[in-house]
């Protein structure tokens, strides 16, 4: 049937204005078209778009309209990934392109493959049959968006035929799409905190059909789990991470909750976040962001609640084991509680593009036990062997709940209610949720989907190596539990680590241990929580210290905060390493005899230990340490477990010639660079946009403690550091009055990934200059917007 795009603006919204040049006509002409799909896609400041609908397919339909026309090239080569397709148009040795200059990044920060081994990856460990059961077997609003956006994404790409943005304008890899691929993009997102740790130890583990099998007797070394530990470091501490404060009525103003979300998070590929506002009448109305091709506000707020998440320290997998039975020289039959078993295996074919253009194609055979899928790592002492082999266990390979989780969550009218929206669906798969409503109450909850590992089989013989959460899986009773109303082998969020306060809960990664210094969680006794959940009585990160030292000192100055009050703390930018330091350091410095150790200490003496654009002696300082973080025994006052967020402090004695040494290298590497000791940060950290260098305030985060965190791409050089690749990105702070959510926010690397559009840099300047746009929620502030423009989609 033919089909008709409806225009309707009060002011001319042009589709697609983005990725048009001038004399490219209209963006989309008239085209005659049914009813079944009907939504009002609007833009605000910004180009946050605000998506109608009367069902969720259109609403689906509406928002992927709206996240192609800002970021279609980076979702397309996304696709790719998912699909297992990258070799076929890339070849298999490249790898997925990390960001440069002006153009979007493809490459994951959770893994780092060539094309051939992430095409086996997804191919091999996403289960899409399983995953279309597990859908089907759900809730009927997530099967309707996802469907939903196929078809609004589609509609896109007929409509900008030949109008693609310049750096995927014709590419034969820019395809329409279906539902299973939208399956996959769910899949992969879930896989961060797991599947996807052990990505290369999947594809290693893969066999060529029709290859002869020969194992060894035995592994030639010991399971050596020090691999794992440096992932799960660089994943926990090194990369993503977060703030969230949720204040209760105690210590709120008006007696309503205030949220403060500030995840770090990347600013290139599909992890990015995308600002929307989705409305279902009657049914759903949330606004926030979602994350890349995630069809629901992932964080946000409704007119009750307000939320966000973070990181959580928890361990979303386990390893098992396998003992083979030796009369099977495939080594594919092992042993559970004295009964054979045979493995599942799964063949997936592999198309690599050539340098002559030829396609070849490869094939690889992948196993798995009941627990999960087999991998290896010899030179870790991990090898499949006659006798072994060793398996990933991840509850969160066909976790398809994750959508109706956050579509749950946005429907809360109380953090109750989205405390029992988390009990019900446990859907979440890698992050903390931390709540306020306008009641006055605040949340903390880890109701992430973990391994049913209690503390006992940590110590009945069941575990055979902690480092590398390797369990026996020989006996079944070494295997996950059940919690009664949970998903099969995962714990029930009613009885994980979480708190509803009335005064505040925070958290930035560090262990649910600290999330109000009033009340440590340590879990119901004898034993607590699962040791996966994380550590109790542990050093907390500087990150997390300085974010309730600031918080409890403007509570005691203040007795009750406002809105932008929770704003102040989020840009203070203080430093709690200088905060720490410093007082022992200076005076050190003058009777070091040193010149350059003395001019040094002079910069930092003048500095006003922040990390603001114009903060003079923030350089010179990250240089410093960097180095100095590291040296052993550091402290003079060690760490107190009654005391958490004031210890350890103070430099010991007996490091400080060390520290003194790492002071005058930072010195002379500046000097070394021409930068200036005194040198304005806002001069040598920067995002550069379209060849401007945009400054940014900000420090590296839990090294150095603060709490406005930055990961640059690259180390300082004579340029400074020169773009970000994690941190700030979707900042919102919410409170609530009698018409609905007082919220304002900014996504500080903006809507899109296309350099020719309005939307590319304009949020980076918002988060420079710190200000805070307002966030419109209702339709009569929406259409009072200044940059209001609507359109109406209908097929």
């Amino acid at each position: 049937m033919p089909r008709r795009l409806l225009l309707a603006a009060s002011l001319a919204f042009t589709l697609g204005a983005c990725h048009r040049g001038d004399d490219d006509g209209p963006a989309a002409p008239p085209i005659e078209t049914a009813s079944r799909i009907n939504v009002e896609l609007a833009r605000t400041t910004h180009g946050v778009a605000h998506v109608r609908a009367d069902d969720f397919r259109s609403l689906g339909y509406g928002l992927a309209y709206a996240y192609a026309q800002d970021n279609v090239c980076m979702f397309a080569d996304s696709l790719l990934t998912v699909r297992g397709e990258r070799s076929l148009f890339f070849g298999g040795e490249a790898r997925a392109p990390k960001r440069t200059a002006d153009e979007y990044g493809a490459a994951s920060g959770f893994m780092d493959l060539k094309n051939e081994d992430s095409d086996f990856f997804f191919k091999g460990y996403l289960d899409l049959e399983q995953l279309r059961a597990n859908y089907a077997a759900g809730a009927q609003e997530p099967r309707d968006i996802l469907a939903g956006y196929v078809e609004g994404y589609n509609r896109y790409l007929k409509d900008y035929t030949g109008k693609l943005p310049a750096a995927c304008a014709n590419a034969k890899w820019v395809r329409p799409i279906t539902l299973d691929d939208m399956y996959l993009v769910m899949g992969e997102k879930a896989l961060h905190a797991s599947g996807q740790v052990f990505s290369k130890e999947f594809v290693a583990a893969g066999r060529t059909p029709g290859s002869p099998v020969s194992l060894a007797k035995a592994a030639p070394r010991k399971v050596d789990s020090s691999f794992l530990l440096a992932r799960l470091d660089k994943l926990n501490t090194q990369g993503i991470g977060s703030n969230a404060l949720a204040v209760g009525k105690d210590l709120s103003a008006s007696g309503r909750g205030l949220l403060l979300g500030n995840p770090h998070y990347p600013w290139t590929t599909t992890d990015r976040f995308y600002q929307a506002h989705l409305t279902v009448p009657g049914r759903y109305d949330a606004m926030g962001v979602i994350i890349g091709g995630v069809p629901a506000i992932v964080i946000g707020f409704n007119k009750d609640i307000a939320w966000s998440h973070t990181v959580t320290t928890a361990i979303h997998f386990t390893t098992f084991r396998l003992a083979l039975d030796p009369g099977d020289a495939t080594g594919t039959t092992y042993m559970v509680d004295g009964e054979r078993q045979k493995m599942t295996s799964k063949t997936v074919t592999v198309d690599l593009l050539g340098a002559d253009g030829a396609v070849q194609k490869r094939s690889k055979t992948f196993y798995f036990s009941k627990h999960g899928a087999v991998i290896v790592k010899p030179e870790a002492g991990m090898t499949w062997t006659s006798g072994a082999a060793y398996v990933l266990a991840d509850p969160n390979r066909n976790n398809t709940r994750m959508l109706e989780q956050w579509l749950g969550i946005g429907t809360a009218n109380s953090v109750q209610a989205l405390k029992a929206s988390l009990d019900k669906v446990v859907g979440l798969p890698w992050v903390n949720t931390i709540a306020a409503d306008r009641n006055g109450n605040a949340l903390y909850a880890d109701a992430s989907v973990v391994p049913h590992m209690n503390a006992d089989k940590f110590a009945n013989g069941c575990l055979l190596l902690q480092a590398a959460l390797l369990f026996d899986g020989s006996r079944s009773s070494c295997g996950w539990g059940q919690d009664p109303g949970a998903p099969a082998g995962i714990y029930s969020p009613a009885t994980a680590p979480w708190m509803i306060r009335t005064d505040y809960v925070g958290n930035s990664n560090d262990s649910y241990w600290l999330s109000n210094p009033k009340q440590l969680l340590t879990g119901p006794a004898p034993l607590g929580f699962s040791p996966l959940y994380g550590r109790t009585n542990v050093e907390q990160s500087l990150r997390t210290r300085i974010g309730f030292v600031q918080f409890e000192e403007m509570a005691a100055r203040k007795g009750k905060l406002n809105l932008a009050d929770i704003q102040e703390l989020a840009f203070a930018n203080r430093l709690y390493a200088a905060e720490l330091v410093l007082p022992e350091l200076l005076p050190a410095c003058a009777a070091s005899g040193d010149a350059l150790v003395v001019q040094a200490c002079s910069v930092l003496g003048s500095w006003d230990r922040r990390v603001n654009v114009d903060s003079r002696g923030a350089v010179l300082f990250r240089e410093f340490w960097n180095t100095a973080a590291g040296i052993p025994n550091k402290w003079a006052v060690p760490f107190n477990p009654l005391d958490p967020v004031h210890t350890p402090s103070g430099v010991a004695p007996a490091a400080m010639p060390a520290m003194l040494t790492a002071l005058k290298n930072a010195a002379a590497k500046l000097q070394s660079l021409g930068i200036p000791l005194d040198g304005r940060l806002g001069d040598y950290q920067v995002e550069p946009r379209n060849g401007v260098r945009i400054a940014l305030h900000g420090g590296v985060g839990n090294i150095d403690g603060s709490y406005n965190s930055l990961t640059m791409r690259n180390p300082l050089g004579a340029g400074g550091y020169e773009g970000v690749h994690w941190g700030q990105s979707y900042i919102q702070t919410v409170t609530f009055d009698e018409q609905g959510p007082v919220a304002q926010a900014m996504l500080t690397y903006g809507q899109s990934v296309d350099p020719k559009s309005p939307w590319y840099a304009d949020q980076v300047q918002v988060f420079s200059r710190k200000e805070w746009p307002v966030m419109p929620f209702t339709p009569e502030k929406i259409r009072a917007d200044p940059g209001y423009a609507r359109v109406t989609l209908k097929e």
